[in-house]
């Protein structure tokens, strides 16, 4: 995601609040067409590496794009969507493994 400009990438262990998956990945794009960029990237690929499919939602119009991977559930928002939502403080007492701006 870095090498596709997303911005504020941040890791977090959910392991311990949630039962439905291990990790979220949450990030930010700058415009819709970044929205999607990222999502295609990200769906191409963890099925090219690891032959796995992943459920995409939502639609960049939207400000919101989530990918199930199963254990990692990745996040791609817009800026005022990551703003209004803010899941790092919805879930504040997940571990942050890793964050760059």
């Amino acid at each position: 995601m870095e090498n596709h400009k997303a911005e504020e990438i941040t890791l977090m262990d959910v392991r311990e609040q949630v039962d439905f998956t291990d990790y979220f990945i949450i990030c930010t794009g700058t415009s819709d067409r970044m929205l999607q960029s990222l999502s295609d990237a990200v769906k191409n690929e963890i099925r090219e590496k690891y032959q796995v499919h992943c459920i995409v939602q939502g639609i960049a119009e939207g400000g919101w794009m989530l990918l199930d991977i199963g254990d990692i559930v990745v996040h791609i928002f817009s800026p005022d969507r990551r703003n209004y939502y803010s899941l790092e403080e919805l879930w504040n007492e997940s571990k942050i493994l890793l964050k760059l701006q």
